[in-house]
């Protein structure tokens, strides 16, 4: 009998170029053996070198997204990218509150090209999905934004201290949970500019990843292991930060 594949709904942003939001999230779950539905919070106008314009769409219209997809197909899991305003962060906040499957939100609050994607108003909605995810997956300088270490422990959210943003030849990154487990992942820095989307591209492999069913640390470890291969097979296109190469990744377990 065949196995349906898990119902990952990604909540993000559109990249007209391809390489982040919900283009990365549908080639990521794709990839994954997950079933991708969206529901859109912005049009962006952006490559590989900045993003030329953004466009929030009605928070009725993204509540109405969410409601589409979970009334009908149904969902296993979720991914929470870029939200664009704070009343949209609160819409879906509201929606995805008491639906009881595994939630990833990534606090994207500025692209790579370094465009600010969240104001203060909506940075700080992002308490109230912090609260419901399973795992929120900040970079160091979001981590930072949030209020460090201490701020998210002391919340007891479970939370992915990304470590891209440090210095040094090795990236570790640093998985944190409610009940003080903690585990490190520590690999060498890929010296390339092709990063463009990896955020996304992670959070989205972590939710796809929970939704077959496998344990925290094991989406974590699984879905760091599909980013660095898609940054290694990035095709090489744009004169910026590159995307990745989701199409060429291949998971054995």
């Amino acid at each position: 009998m065949k196995t349906a594949p898990p119902r990952i709904l990604a909540i993000a942003g559109s990249d007209s170029s391809g390489g982040a939001g919900i283009q990365a999230d549908i080639k990521t779950i794709t990839m994954l053996g997950g079933y991708a539905m969206t529901a859109i919070t912005a049009v962006t106008a952006q490559n590989t070198l900045g993003v030329a314009a953004v466009e929030t769409l009605a928070p009725d219209l993204v509540a109405a997204q969410i409601d589409a997809c979970v009334d009908d197909i149904g969902v296993d899991a979720i991914k929470i990218g870029m939200l664009g305003n704070a009343d949209i962060a609160e819409v879906v906040a509201d929606r995805l509150e008491d639906l009881g499957c595994p939630i990833v939100f990534d606090p994207v609050m500025v692209a790579t090209s370094g465009a600010v994607l969240a104001d203060a108003a909506t940075i700080e909605m992002f308490e109230w999905l912090m609260e419901i995810a399973t795992l929120t997956t900040p970079n160091l300088p979001e981590l930072a934004a949030l209020g460090g270490h201490e701020a998210m422990e002391r919340r007891g959210i479970a939370y992915l201290a990304k470590g891209g943003h440090g210095d040094g030849s090795r990236i570790v990154d640093t998985l944190f949970d409610p009940a003080n487990r903690h585990a490190s992942f520590d690999d060498a820095r890929i010296d390339t500019r092709h990063t463009h989307g990896t955020g996304c591209t992670l959070s989205s492999a972590i939710a796809t990843l929970l939704g077959h069913g496998q344990s925290l640390e094991h989406a974590v470890r699984l879905g760091r292991r599909f980013v660095r291969e898609a940054i290694a097979n990035a095709p090489g296109y744009g004169k910026g930060s590159g995307p990745l190469g989701h199409q060429a990744v291949r998971l054995d377990d």
